[in-house]
This record gives C-alpha cells, structure tokens and sequence, in this order.
C-alpha cells in the first residue's frame, strides 16, 4: 500500500503530541527536534517503498516515545539535606609514591 500525504502527517502530528509530554524540558526538545528534522531530511523522498519503510520506522519511534513518556521518572534527584556537617570526621590525605 502507497503511503498518502495523510498517513505522513498524521504520523508527524502524533510525534510532535507525544515528544510533547515528556515532563523534562531536554527530553522535550531533543525528542521534539528530532522529529522534525527527521521529517525535513525526508522530504523530498518519493519512493513508495522508502516511504513505506520510513513510515513504519516513524511508527516504530512512535511507540517507543509513548513508552518513555509512561515511565516514572525516577532518575531525577532532588537534593535534600539532612543532618549536619558539624562533627563528621574527615580522614587526612596520605600521600602515595
């Protein structure tokens, strides 16, 4: 089956929603900016079979956008203080030859 020019935008439109919902603003514009350049280098493509295989390729990121933005975020690292500093030990250098 001939991809359409409303399969191709359709896809390009759903990537920019779902790069959209990544919480974390480098996420964000690197997915963001990936797609659309992804989609100008690919413009003046008009072979039916590349553009099938690239539809399915843009499909393939699709789905592996939405499971990254499904997943918790536990990487990021909040720092918080707890405790003094007073009264920690701090071993000396030592000097190795």
């Amino acid at each position: 089956m001939a991809a359409s020019t409303a399969q191709v935008l359709s896809l390009y439109r759903k990537l920019m929603k779902e790069s959209n919902k990544f919480p974390s603003y480098n996420y964000r514009t690197y997915a963001l900016r990936r797609v659309q350049d992804a989609f100008r280098a690919n413009r003046s493509v008009e072979d039916p079979k590349m553009v099938e295989q690239l539809l399915n390729q843009g499909r393939d990121n699709l789905d592996m956008i939405r499971r990254q933005v499904g997943l918790p975020h536990t990487h990021t690292h909040t720092h918080t203080h707890t405790g003094s500093c007073k009264n920690k030990v701090i071993p000396a250098r030592t000097k190795v030859f």
